[in-house]
């Protein structure tokens, strides 16, 4: 039988902020409660893949104090990078990933690098569930999110390339936010997809992950008081009726319904609208994007290291070698008329209702789910959020996943902010 979850809180990065700036926390002991709480807890979850010995602690900045758990296919010049393979087992990189030194400039504290799937693709790490110990907590981003969700950290940063921020956080019940294609930096992680591969950041709510992005960025992304945030009658949001939802399990669909009913009783303009035929067709061109990037990208590793890699990785890798580039240009075309056509879809609607994935955390650690309602979105560069607040009958969370057109992350932020205390109701 899996283990459930400790009854331990979430650690809510706005109210640590304010104990903080507030002169109730200082940053060492801030710092201090998550080393004590991976301490407790790790051994069990399983979302580090490594943990700072003596991390550097910073008294200044908008994050001073904030320990962030950074996704182990990301450079860190202090800590291990292993791209969650043993050929690089103790790989030690000379300088950081462009987004963990912007994090570093903000005060952060990199607690440890986070658990990831083998080249952030299918093969699972050793990371559970911490709802239920039995069950996948999602990848590739699976130590990032499992490690929110536990309380051992109030923030951290994924990666997702076909769903895996948002995947993850569904599972994992927490607040996954994939931002609008090349608002954070990718410089110096482990590509396996260029074209597709996005930064993303983990926090227990909406509200969280906004202010994450915000003191990161210093981009005007932090949500506000309820009086002062979205008006949602000016708001419309469209329930997105892809062929995929047949697919879906019925609590998922359940809970899909249930959110758009309740989006309605708080006051946005909530209606239902069918995908494109464009954009359809763009879904199927994503693997062999994915595919073909990934030939290229991580051909060098194959062609040294091919004994020491899952067979799904080389199978990959080979397939996407095998794909003509007359036909990754085709597909190249089919995404360029999806873009048109979601330019198009968001002049009807402001914000797109979908599952985060098909249903809860699958049972068993072998599979880390199925990206089917995320990978368009990763496709179209659209940012992404998964908004928690529905459970299964089991008690397992299921995610709602909010999209705004290319660029409106501040909008998305602010509407999926009312819209998760509108399913908490």
């Amino acid at each position: 039988m899996g283990g459930k979850m400790d009854n331990n809180r979430m650690m809510s990065l706005a109210a640590l902020v304010k104990a903080r700036d507030e002169g109730k926390a200082g940053p060492e002991l801030m710092a201090a409660l998550c080393r004590d709480a991976i301490a407790r807890k790790d051994d069990r979850i399983k979302a580090f893949a490594h943990i700072a010995e003596a991390p550097s602690i910073q008294t200044h900045g908008p994050l001073a104090g904030v320990s962030i758990g950074i996704k182990d296919i990301i450079d860190t010049f202090d800590q291990p990078t292993t791209y969650g393979s043993p050929i690089y087992e103790g790989h030690r990189p000379r300088v950081d990933a462009a987004i963990v030194d912007l994090a570093r400039r903000r005060g952060a504290t990199i607690i440890g690098k986070t658990a990831t799937t083998e080249f952030a693709f299918f093969k699972p790490a050793q990371t559970v569930n911490p709802h239920n110990h039995a069950h996948t907590p999602g990848g590739s981003s699976s130590g990032s999110a499992a490690a929110v969700a536990a309380g051992m950290i109030p923030a951290a940063i994924g990666t997702q390339t076909g769903g895996s921020v948002l995947r993850p956080a569904a599972f994992c019940g927490v607040a996954g936010y994939k931002p609008s294609f090349r608002l954070l930096p990718t410089t110096g992680m482990k590509h396996f997809a260029p074209s597709l591969d996005t930064v993303g950041l983990f926090a227990a709510g909406v509200d969280d992950v906004a202010m994450l992005a915000a003191m990161l960025t210093g981009r005007d992304l932090a949500t506000l008081p309820a009086e002062q945030s979205v008006d949602p009658t000016k708001i419309r949001v469209g329930l997105y009726r892809c062929g995929q939802l047949e697919g879906a399990d019925p609590a998922m669909r359940e809970a899909l319904s249930k959110a758009a009913d309740r989006a309605a009783d708080v006051g946005f303009d909530v209606g239902e609208i069918g995908e494109p035929e464009a954009m359809a067709q763009a879904r199927e061109a994503h693997s062999i994007i994915q595919d073909h990037e990934a030939g290229l990208a991580c051909g060098p590793d194959l062609a040294r290291f091919r004994d020491q890699m899952s067979s799904i990785l080389v199978q990959t890798i080979e397939r996407g070698q095998a794909i003509s580039p007359s036909d990754y240009d085709e597909a190249r075309r089919h995404v360029k008329r999806g873009r048109a056509a979601a330019r198009a879809l968001f002049g009807e609607v402001d914000i797109l209702l979908t599952p985060s994935a098909p249903g809860a955390a699958p049972l068993g650690l072998a599979t880390t789910g199925d990206p089917r309602f995320n990978k368009l979105w990763t496709l179209m560069g659209t940012p992404a959020i998964n908004i928690p607040g529905f459970r299964d009958d089991a008690g397992m969370p299921l995610g709602i996943q909010a999209v705004a057109r290319f660029g409106q992350d501040k909008l998305l932020l602010s509407a999926a902010s009312t819209l998760e205390k509108a399913f908490k109701l």
